[in-house]
């Protein structure tokens, strides 16, 4: 199939990985523990290595190990046979969720049943993340780990010290991998604390969730869209950092889904579903900045204008935005002007002020329905445009056919329908196994994949 290429400015590149890549044996290591014994229970961390594990299971990993609410010995007997695994692996991944902590400029992972009376027991309390690092080190491709364990030390204030002059920060403290292709992602850069969130899932797997499933879509890319998202949600507080490098080649954790199959097979290029897929990664980033690059690329046509009316309600919500600070300060400024008891000119010049701030956010607000509205019909418009080509596909598709089978018995004619829609099935169950399941496609986008797809003869 031919690929048009689309860039995303300093946000998403869309490359594709080496026939060889599709062989890589993949394996994972996924740590959720939530029930502390002897520190404050965490509400998430269960659920975000939940959700992490079957996010790569469905990434099509080979091996997903999945435990919660791991004890000492259990911790280091999941990471010992882990450790197994990773011997013949091109790509390893660890993800922990729960308590670390950081003892004398080493960072340790704190199993459920840790008790940290004294500073020295995180030896044996504890795991050290450098322990974590040997494991996934025979990896051959990428190694990964990602700690989203950059909380408070809870046992902070009850530990002894044994030694005076050792330290406990906040947070983990930064490191850097010895290991070249070796990358670390802390919910916090090193130094700060992360939030637990108030969500089903922490701020950080949320955006995990959100972008490591994007297809072909370069880690060190999905990890500055998930640092994004989380200063986002946490109002600047929270900012996840990443260390370690990559090469220059593009580094996805999900492969393209084209390179699912295993026999590469003839397509007809489809220009039109190629700038439906662009347009869903635009979609899917969802910024002023990714919209105009996918303009850049598809000035005009039917996804343009959907295109265009996304950029138009962005530019609402931000006009309207505006414009409820701007009535608030004025408002602001009238109430205090009459606390102050002002010269009766000021508070009246205020009060004009006041009125007209406030006329002007009602009518950006009315603009920005008006821009919603104008999206959800064009939005409707698209999907009723994609069902009218889909069903037009699979028409065009039958004339031979049944042309062939008009003088056929009644019995026979049976019999060719029942085999066509056997074949539509088995291409529908091959599509429905290519194509990715993303937290956060809608009910729409990912069918359409799939008609795409059988389209195509089940390539993707």
């Amino acid at each position: 199939m031919r690929q048009i290429v689309f860039l995303l400015t300093a946000i998403i590149s869309l490359a594709f990985a080496s026939e060889t890549a599709a062989a890589e044996q993949r394996v994972a290591l996924v740590i959720g523990n939530s029930s502390y014994r002897n520190a404050p229970a965490l509400a998430n961390p269960v659920r975000d290595a939940a959700a992490v594990a079957d996010m790569l299971r469905k990434a099509g990993f080979d091996i997903v190990e999945s435990v919660h609410d791991v004890n000492n010995s259990d911790m280091r007997r999941s990471l010992r046979e882990f450790s197994d695994k990773v011997q013949a692996a091109d790509v390893a991944v660890v993800y922990f969720a729960g308590h670390g902590i950081e003892v004398d400029g080493q960072n340790y992972l704190i199993p459920v049943d840790a008790m940290l009376e004294r500073d020295r027991d995180v030896y044996d309390e504890a795991i050290s993340l450098d322990r974590v690092l040997q494991i996934v080190e025979p990896a051959k491709a990428l190694r990964l780990v990602i700690l989203d364990a950059c909380r408070d030390n809870p046992f902070a204030k009850a530990m002894k010290r044994v030694t005076a002059l050792r330290s406990l920060g906040r947070g983990l403290v930064a490191v850097e991998p010895a290991r070249n292709n070796t990358l670390i992602a802390y919910a916090a850069k090193g130094g700060s604390t992360a939030e637990d969130g108030a969500g089903t899932n922490s701020p950080f797997a949320t955006a995990l969730l959100k972008y490591l499933p994007i297809p072909g879509l370069d880690l060190r890319q999905a990890f500055g869209m998930v640092r994004d998202d989380v200063m986002k949600a946490t109002d600047n507080k929270q900012e996840p950092f990443v260390y370690g490098s990559l090469g220059g080649a593009t580094v996805s954790l999900v492969q393209t889904a084209s390179l699912a199959t295993a026999t590469p097979q003839p397509t007809t290029p489809n220009p039109q579903a190629d700038i439906r897929r662009d347009y869903e990664y635009a979609e899917r980033v969802g910024t002023r900045e990714g919209w105009e690059s996918f303009l850049k690329a598809h000035a005009s046509g039917f996804y343009a204008d959907l295109a265009k009316a996304q950029l138009a309600k962005l530019s609402a919500e931000q006009a309207s935005t505006n414009a409820a600070a701007k009535a608030k300060e004025a408002a602001d400024e009238k109430a205090r002007l009459q606390r102050e008891n002002a010269a009766p000119a000021d508070q009246a010049k205020a009060a004009a002020a006041a009125k007209a701030a406030e006329q002007a956010k009602r009518a950006a607000e009315n603009a920005r329905k008006r821009e919603q509205a104008r999206v959800a019909a064009a939005e409707r418009k698209k999907r009723r445009e994609e069902a009218r080509l889909a069903a037009q596909s699979r028409t065009v598709a039958l004339p031979v056919r049944r042309q062939a089978t008009s003088p056929v018995p009644s019995q026979q004619k049976k019999q060719a329908r029942a085999a066509h829609r056997l074949d539509r099935a088995s291409l529908y169950a091959r599509c429905d196994a290519q194509v990715p399941r993303g937290a956060r496609d809608d009910d729409i986008a990912r069918p359409s994949k799939i008609e795409f797809c059988i389209n195509n003869g089940g390539r993707y």
